[in-house]
């Protein structure tokens, strides 16, 4: 560690986020690497700490003879005052040394509104913002993760993306670029070698020209791009890599406990979903080695919590065998298991009696919408009956804490589907009131309601967002309905969720407007102790670029669509028939009942579904 920063840590909130040493980080010999990657996560300690796919990536890269793989986390604001005060540039945590002393600079992208904090990252390395400032191969920046499926906010700025999952493709990359090192090639001809691998979009190689309307009229592949960019996949869990010797982290973070991937993708098919369209296929891994997994991780890293996590965990087939096996080991270890990501339609009191053994825990559950018709059109595939008897079962079983999660702006809705929350709402605390077997404690309802989003890859990707104001007395009209004191009510507000459609939908034009914002002082967005949207209004305002362009002006089923070259597996096809299905309020049945033909076994060696 570097002597100043030794003499500005104490003078910093939680200085553990910045000095590495962790139990289990792999530091290397600079003299046996041959190649050095700053995998930066562009957001706190906390947060980066607490990502799966970060933790495996960073096993995947120092598995591999020759590459080092350093973790590089955003500062805190007062952290980078004193960085930016005495010259100090952003740093690894494992040799401490320089970002831009780097060969490679990687960031995993899971929130639009992490993108100003890669550019201020950067300018903290003191590396050069833009693609084209960036001449030679020192400090080759590179990205994925689930925001790579529309890279063209990020254009200007990223030499290229990795699309999908990283476990093979990485490995690829990196293999690459140590040759490129090794044969002294340019960075345009490396550029060039990396775009033929499957998987990789060089955004300096498509050109994109505009209509008059300001619609882009075509995106145009060079230096022998291919059009279409498809995403990879692992189709093997069961042997793919997966980090059971965790790094313990030194202070708190989000997700104190270890994490246990039970399976990828999600057979369910909610047409807001980008993560349920993005990341099919569903494969899954067997029960047997998720114990093993579960025993060496929790025994490595002396963690006394696990979670189970998937995009729907109560609908892995194996779940009631993986946790009997489980229960007996925590209970004899004083670990507690935990299973989020529940769906009433699918609830199992048995087994949530079995983890309150363990822990005591509130139930969550996202019905989304209020009405049984807007579910239909969102395919939540979810009955008021199913919700009502989910309920009536946890609170017979000694329930009394409920956290029901909804959306407002959702395509179609009315004002009846809005009053349907409350009524939603007001059925389940009859419920309560007529099936609680401990009505000491009373009940509390929590409720919470975003702000629709439309996102790339999804049926609901051409969809007009509601205005903030309407939004906001959407709001306003929901709670006034509510007049019970069990009930707590949230919003979150409209602002981020406004600049959010705006960054997943965007073009390249928007690069500028990110530019500018972080120029004005964006960064750290998504904590509200830092988020100013006059920054953004300005820099819309700077820039000539109308918001409203790409989020309430909603896209035309025949224009072409800034990510239309990146191909998740889910076809074009498929997703208008589903937008005319949730027009039409009709259902698709999830997987298990039957292959909706979306497209994505395609990405398969062998067709099938792990459904």
């Amino acid at each position: 560690m570097t002597n100043l920063l030794q003499r500005l840590l104490p003078a910093v909130q939680k200085p553990a986020r910045y000095t590495g040493g962790e139990f289990n980080e792999i530091k290397k010999d600079p003299c046996d690497v041959r190649v050095r990657v700053a995998f930066c996560f562009p957001d706190t300690y906390e947060i980066g700490m607490s990502n799966v796919g970060m933790r495996i990536l960073y096993g995947v890269m120092n598995e591999m003879d020759g590459v080092w793989c350093e973790r590089v986390f955003a500062p805190w604001g007062d952290m980078e005052q004193a960085m930016r005060e005495n010259d100090l540039p952003l740093w690894a945590l494992e040799s401490q040394d320089p970002v831009k002393d780097f060969d490679m600079i990687a960031f995993t992208i899971g929130y639009e509104m992490c993108y100003t904090n890669i550019l201020n990252m950067l300018s903290l390395a003191k590396v050069p913002l833009h693609s084209k400032d960036r001449s030679g191969l020192k400090n080759i920046v590179f990205a994925g993760g689930v925001c790579a499926f529309n890279p063209e906010p990020l254009a200007d700025f990223i030499d290229f993306f990795s699309l999908g999952e990283g476990e093979e493709i990485t490995p690829e990359i990196l293999s690459l670029y140590d040759r490129a090192k090794a044969e002294g090639w340019t960075k345009e001809r490396f550029l060039e070698a990396v775009s033929k691998i499957p998987g990789i979009y060089v955004p300096s190689f498509y050109e994109h020209t505009y209509n008059e309307d300001g619609t882009l009229e075509a995106v145009t592949p060079k230096k022998g791009a291919p059009e279409v960019v498809t995403k990879r996949i692992i189709e093997d869990l069961d042997n793919a890599y997966y980090p059971t010797k965790m790094i313990v982290p030194s202070t708190e973070i989000v997700h104190d406990r270890a994490n246990l991937e039970v399976f990828r993708g999600c057979i369910r098919g909610c047409r807001f979903c980008q993560a349920g369209f993005s990341c099919r296929p569903v494969r899954k891994k067997s029960a047997e080695v998720l114990y093993r997994q579960a025993v060496e991780t929790l025994e490595d890293s002396g963690h006394n919590e696990i979670t189970l996590s998937s995009l729907s965990t109560s609908d892995y087939r194996e779940l009631k065998r993986l946790t009997d096996a489980m229960i007996p080991y925590c209970e004899d270890n004083r670990v507690s298991l935990s299973v989020p990501s529940l769906r009433a339609d699918n609830f199992s009191r048995e087994l949530m009696q079995k983890l309150q053994t363990l822990r005591k825990s509130g139930l969550t559950f996202a019905p989304e919408a209020g009405t049984q018709r807007l579910r239909d059109v969102i395919n939540k595939n979810l009955t008021e009956e199913e919700i009502l008897t989910t309920c009536a079962n946890a609170f017979s079983g000694g329930w009394n804490n409920v956290k029901l999660y909804f959306m407002l702006g959702l395509p179609t809705e009315t004002d009846e589907d809005v009053l349907g929350i409350a009524e939603l709402v007001y059925k389940i605390i009859q419920s309560w009131k007529e099936n609680a077997s401990n009505k000491k404690r009373g009940l509390r309802v929590h409720v919470a309601t975003a702000y629709f989003v439309p996102k790339p890859h999804t049926p609901f990707q051409w969809e007009k967002q509601i205005t903030t104001e309407e939004y906001l007395r959407r709001c306003r009209l929901l709670k006034s309905h509510f007049y019970s004191k069990s009930i707590e009510y949230n919003y979150h507000t409209p602002d981020l969720s406004r600049l959010e459609a705006v960054m997943a939908r965007g073009d390249r034009r928007i690069g500028p407007v990110i530019e500018e914002a972080a120029r004005r002082g964006a960064r750290l967005d998504g904590w509200d102790e830092y988020f100013n949207y006059q920054h953004w209004l300005d820099a819309f305002e700077a820039c000539g670029v109308d918001a409203d362009f790409y989020t309430v002006r909603g896209y035309g089923e025949d224009e072409l669509l800034p990510w239309d070259m990146i191909d998740v597996g889910v076809t074009k096809t498929f997703l208008l028939r589903e937008r005319k299905q949730a027009y039409g309020e009709s259902v698709t049945p999830d997987c298990r009942h039957g292959c909706s033909g979306c497209g994505a076994n395609k990405l398969l060696k062998e067709v099938r579904c792990d459904a």
